[in-house]
């Protein structure tokens, strides 16, 4: 039997959501890492660029020649999806430039499942309990707290910080559109391996153009090799972060998927305070743990 095959016999069994919880929580882990790679010493821009055209390039093989080609009508719900991707990574370098990693990215993460809930209950027709709402005003109460906390204590890139947050809002826009599209997206195919190469290869088109435009206006050019060895250790990365969910999304319900997947606000304080070496603080820490609370009691609640 094929992998494809078995991860569709799972769909909506006891087993398969206790996958998807597995690979929501495997994403988390590796978002959090995948932020930290293009926030860190390298231009966003110029990360971003470097991991897009190398996951791109792995993808193009197995889209091509390896998995089913997509059915007709898959062709434009690519194409959607590539506009989506696009107009997120945008946003998301722009938020990037203008504040700290531990600043935009919990605010991002955390916006993104609120709109996505919405959004698989449109789509999807998926319900939530009391109790799982009750967790999602945990995760917002994390969230805004957060951001209340940045808006009056923070020093670094001060200038910059509420045009950081209004971007990071409007980026978790787009992970909430993006989250809930790509699940009608890999659920419209019959093979969700299709969906996925297929995205993974012209979603690698656009940001290393722009990358190289950049990079050659720069007065100071970073070094080729070093920027290339983090893009391909990042395309590796998005596959397993990207990936996992949107399995997740197939095997269960879409909302919950996007909800225990911003458990990676936990990782992503620890990365900016060990790797990045970004000042956290208790009380940040103890905001950014009640979003990843509200995720698990979203879970413990359906």
């Amino acid at each position: 039997m094929r992998m494809s095959d078995w991860l569709i016999s799972l769909e909506g069994t006891e087993a398969g959501h206790n996958i998807a919880l597995g690979l929501a929580l495997m994403a988390a882990f590796l978002h959090a890492v995948f932020g930290a790679l293009q926030k860190g010493r390298h231009d966003p821009w110029l990360s971003r660029g470097a991991i897009d055209i190398s996951y791109g390039l792995m993808a193009a093989p197995f889209a091509l020649f390896v998995v089913p080609w997509p059915e007709p009508h898959m062709w434009w719900i690519l194409f959607c999806a590539f506009l989506i991707h696009v107009a997120y990574k945008l946003l998301q370098a722009q938020a990037y430039t203008k504040g700290a990693y531990t600043v935009v990215y919990p605010v991002v993460r955390g916006m993104g499942p609120l709109f996505a809930v919405f959004g698989a209950h449109l789509i999807f027709g998926e319900v939530f309990t009391i109790s799982q709402w009750l967790g999602v005003a945990v995760l917002l109460s994390g969230i805004f707290g957060l951001a209340a906390y940045n808006l009056m204590f923070l020093e670094t890139a001060r200038d910059t910080l509420k045009v950081a947050l209004g971007l990071a809002v409007l980026t978790g826009l787009t992970v909430a559109l993006y989250t809930t599209y790509d699940a009608y997206g890999i659920r419209a195919t019959a093979d969700p391996f299709t969906f996925l190469a297929w995205f993974f290869m012209i979603d690698g088109i656009v940001m290393p153009v722009i990358a190289a435009l950049r990079w050659r206006n720069l007065a100071e050019k970073p070094a080729p090799g070093p920027l290339m060895a983090k893009g391909l250790i990042g395309g590796v990365i998005a596959f397993g972060s990207f990936g996992s969910v949107m399995l997740a999304t197939r095997l269960d319900k879409v909302g919950e998927a996007a909800v225990l997947r911003e458990t990676s606000t936990v990782f992503a304080a620890l990365i900016g305070w060990i790797v990045l070496k970004e000042t956290v603080g208790p009380r940040r820490i103890a905001l950014m743990s009640l979003i990843a609370l509200g995720a698990v009691i979203v879970e413990l609640g359906g």
